[in-house]
């Protein structure tokens, strides 16, 4: 039952979604109706305000941390083991994808992916961090940076501490990111993909 109620917790807590909250403090459109339409850093990049997407970024990323770590510190006190950590991990990342606040629309969940990672382990969420860094700056895609250090991720993980649950909860967060980036994945195939840093039209 603890189980049950730190995952619903986490849930709530991915729900969250900074893209419209931040958009809203800054008095920018809804990132849901521009560009992408996703509500996520990149899109709110789009709007020219670098301030506002850092902020984006770091709220989704943070949401994601935290989550796993309330559980991590907090959840074996009260029964949850590995396991119940790798359900809070996807719940956190499940919230922001179909967030409860916002009518289950919600981002691709790049950045609370890698805030969930940094959770379960700073080693694993920098590895992934580079990845991404590395694939963005060479060829300036956020969705094609994502879906390399997405595919990557378990592969981190699965070297530094081998396959149980929270390897399981990994690989079901990378495959349900490759899924929301089906559009882009399509749009880099054409070369219509808009590059980082593109204006909103």
């Amino acid at each position: 039952m603890n189980t049950v109620l730190f995952v619903i917790g986490a849930y709530l807590i991915g729900s969250i979604s900074f893209a419209v909250l931040v958009s809203k403090l800054f008095g920018l459109s809804d990132p849901r109706t521009y560009g992408s339409k996703n509500p996520g850093a990149t899109n709110v990049l789009r709007s020219g305000k670098k301030a506002a997407a850092a902020l984006t970024l770091l709220g989704d990323g943070a949401k994601g941390w935290f989550a796993v770590w309330i559980a991590q510190h907090y959840g074996p006190q009260f029964g949850v083991d590995d396991t119940g950590i790798a359900f809070v991990a996807v719940a956190a990342f499940l919230g922001h994808l179909w967030p409860v606040f916002f009518r289950f629309v919600g981002g691709k969940g790049v950045a609370t992916m890698l805030g969930v990672l940094l959770g379960i382990n700073g080693w694993l969420g920098l590895a992934s961090m580079i990845t991404w860094l590395v694939i963005a700056y060479a060829f300036r895609y956020s969705s094609l940076a994502a879906l390399i250090a997405s595919i990557f991720a378990p592969f981190y993980y699965g070297l530094l501490f081998g396959f149980d649950a929270i390897l399981l909860a990994i690989l079901v967060m990378s495959g349900l990111l490759i899924f929301r980036h089906r559009q882009n994945i399509a749009n880099l195939m054409a070369g219509k993909e808009s590059r980082i840093g593109s204006k909103k039209k």
